[in-house]
């Protein structure tokens, strides 16, 4: 799992405390990736973060709960 997103956005921070407490609860690792500093994310999401992506399909933009996460994980 990776979560694209932007320093300083509370949207993003929003979105790691879901993603943080339901891969811990499952004890699954994910991946924080920032855009800053990488023309190409920053050219494919811009501000449009955060965005969470499963297996490298994207499963919620601004925001999502834990409940739509463990479904788009099938758990």
């Amino acid at each position: 799992m990776q979560v694209i997103s932007r320093p300083g956005c509370h949207l993003c921070e929003e979105a790691l405390a879901v993603v943080a407490q339901v891969c811990d609860r499952a004890g699954m690792p994910f991946e924080v990736t920032s855009v800053v500093g990488d023309p190409a994310l920053e050219a494919q999401f811009g501000d449009l973060v955060p965005v969470v992506l499963v297996d490298g399909r994207e499963v919620a933009r601004y925001r999502i709960t834990a409940a739509e996460l463990r479904s788009a994980l099938n758990f």
